[in-house]
């Protein structure tokens, strides 16, 4: 279970205790086990900070305060508070970030979805960077052209492999799974099975999506199409 530690202080040296975490950093490299650290400053009160350090476990956590490194650095941090800070243990029973799901739903919904109804997971002013295209498709009418053109070729679905986010960005490595039934390139319908990896990053805003970089093996979607190779 996901661990998160809160560390509450007041401290008008911040830059000095900066400048000891860049220090906690470089010492435990190859050795801490914290996965994520943000800290925060109150708007209302700038000498009041609260650190959100993550861990896997409570497990990875008493290890990672068990380093000397940090038991070190700790002596050093509270020399630099105003008064003793305090700390706050949290199992993590809840953990989504939105836009991975919303990405998640975008993938889900391809292959299902008609082509009209496409712009309910894109803004209207969607870029689709695609390497099959010589220049981004601009828009929600331009995305719906080019998912017409999957959607009558192929019956597919897209299974999630991965997925990770950072701020407003998601990544998802997919594997899509379709059936040949019409035209596609200008190859006849074949009912061939075929799938293709690929990856996508997308960018969100307010929710949904507003850009999205693709890259896939296109050359090896072909082939199984019988037509590179022969």
């Amino acid at each position: 279970m996901t661990f998160v530690q809160l560390i509450d202080c007041r401290t008008s040296r911040f830059d000095e205790m900066n400048r000891l975490m860049d220090r906690w950093v470089e010492q435990t490299k190859g050795k801490r086990t914290a996965t994520h650290d943000i800290i925060g400053k109150d708007r209302s009160d700038p000498a009041h900070f609260i650190e959100i350090v993550e861990f896997a476990s409570y497990e990875e956590a008493m290890r990672n305060s068990n380093l000397p490194e940090t038991d070190r650095i700790f002596q050093e941090m509270v020399a630099l508070c105003d008064g003793e800070p305090t700390f706050t243990d949290l199992d993590v029973v809840r953990d989504e970030q939105l836009n991975v799901l919303a990405a998640r739903s975008f993938f889900e919904a391809l292959g299902k979805t008609a082509p009209e109804r496409i712009g309910e997971h894109l803004t209207d002013d969607y870029v689709d960077h695609d390497p099959s295209h010589p220049q981004p498709v601009q828009g929600v009418d331009g995305m719906r052209e080019v998912y017409a053109g999957w959607y009558g070729a192929f019956e597919f679905v897209f299974r999630i492999d991965d997925q990770m986010a950072q701020d407003d960005r998601v990544c998802t490595r997919w594997t899509w799974v379709a059936r040949h039934r019409g035209e596609f390139l200008g190859i006849p319908a074949t009912g061939q099975d075929v799938s293709m990896q690929g990856m996508t990053w997308q960018r969100f805003r307010d929710g949904v999506i507003c850009e999205s970089h693709w890259q896939y093996d296109r050359a090896g979607l072909l082939e199984q199409l019988g037509v590179l190779g022969q």
